[in-house]
């Protein structure tokens, strides 16, 4: 039977109270200064068991989920955790390729959180599958790139047939490829039928062997085909999402949230000091997750530094809102209050 210890918990002044709701996922204060900002109670002096727990969740590759790869690889999250409550938490990691696979195991219950492109999880909270933002992630560079010296812009590519290799339809990707049509003149679907669906190395893999003519990626994998000489950009997707706007959010289960509020908050406060890590000591951040992606510290340090690793999202209901517009997804969201949980800041 799991231990359960009893907490007894002090009743706050306002001005802390108003602090800890102003920090944490949703702050963006600096990181000494950073508090989670995980509902609080009901009864601030009433008494809270805290028994030993056990959290599902999953993300997938690349420095996009750096903040979750050093809240994994340091224990951040457990810690938190215990130091709240004195009980132990349980993290089962899940690596999935994509945020399709992720949905999936949230609505089937083998998921309580994970971490995944904005436009899936978008498409997940509007299908009412039981979840919601908990955080933002990371905002990266996009581009695409080309091994045809004849494609130049996306209007080369709009009647041909030439194959776009980017994650899945209905991927983030997918959709920043939509809005870049959108914004040039073209039906935002004019190269659905053009995808061909591959992880980003095998993408890119794809792209240098010339099996595919363009590769839509991100970070870190379109610093290495800029680097490419044989390879050129079609500049129209770079411009069309800049990395200070979300890219990776987390999501977490409603029940997660409403019931579990400790797990919860250690969740926020774990992916936080993830997120402080990378802002305050880069360096440091680099060489925890430098191995994983296969870089030198020196690269991994160069790429790191140019992402956004921030838990306020940027440009998430202007994004929603083009999905819903573009047919993308069914239900319109809304308003930005329908995506996230009360904790989160941001647009």
């Amino acid at each position: 039977m799991k231990k359960k210890n009893v907490i007894k918990t002090m009743i706050l002044t306002a001005t802390v109270g108003c602090m800890t709701v102003l920090g944490g996922c949703g702050g963006s204060a600096p990181a000494a200064e950073t508090t989670s900002a995980a509902p609080a109670s009901n009864e601030a002096a009433a008494e809270v068991t805290a028994a030993d727990e056990t959290l599902s969740l999953a993300y997938q590759y690349g420095l996009s989920y750096a903040p979750a790869v050093i809240a994994q690889s340091e224990g951040l999250i457990e810690k938190a955790y215990e130091e709240a409550t004195g009980a132990k938490l349980t993290v089962n990691w899940n690596q999935m390729s994509s945020g399709a696979d992720i949905n999936t195991a949230i609505a089937s219950g083998d998921l309580q959180a994970g971490f995944m492109g904005v436009g899936p999880a978008v498409t997940g909270v509007t299908k009412g599958l039981g979840y919601k933002i908990f955080t933002n992630l990371s905002g990266q560079e996009h581009g695409m790139t080309s091994n045809d010296p004849s494609i130049t812009g996306l209007g080369d590519l709009v009647g041909s047939d030439k194959q776009i290799a980017l994650v899945n339809i209905g991927s983030f990707q997918h959709i920043i490829l939509a809005k870049a049509l959108a914004e040039n003149g073209f039906d935002a679907h004019a190269l659905d039928a053009s995808i061909v669906a591959m992880k980003h190395p095998d993408g890119m893999a794809a792209l240098e062997s010339g099996s595919v003519a363009c590769h839509l990626t991100s970070s870190p994998y379109i610093f290495k085909e800029r680097d490419n000489g044989d390879l050129h950009e079609l500049t129209e997707v770079a411009n069309a999402y800049s990395a200070d706007k979300s890219f990776i959010v987390g999501i977490a289960a409603e029940d997660l949230h409403d019931n579990k509020p400790a797990v919860y908050k250690a969740l926020c406060d774990g992916i936080q000091a993830g997120m402080d890590l990378i802002n305050s000591d880069p360096e440091k951040a680099a060489s925890i997750t430098c191995e994983l992606d296969g870089n030198t510290l020196e690269v991994e340090l160069d790429y790191m530094k140019k992402g956004v690793y921030s838990a306020d999202t940027k440009g998430l209901f202007d994004l929603a809102s083009f999905m819903y517009e573009n047919a993308f997804i069914e239900n319109d969201p809304q308003s930005y209050e329908n995506l996230v949980f009360d904790n989160v800041k941001g647009n």
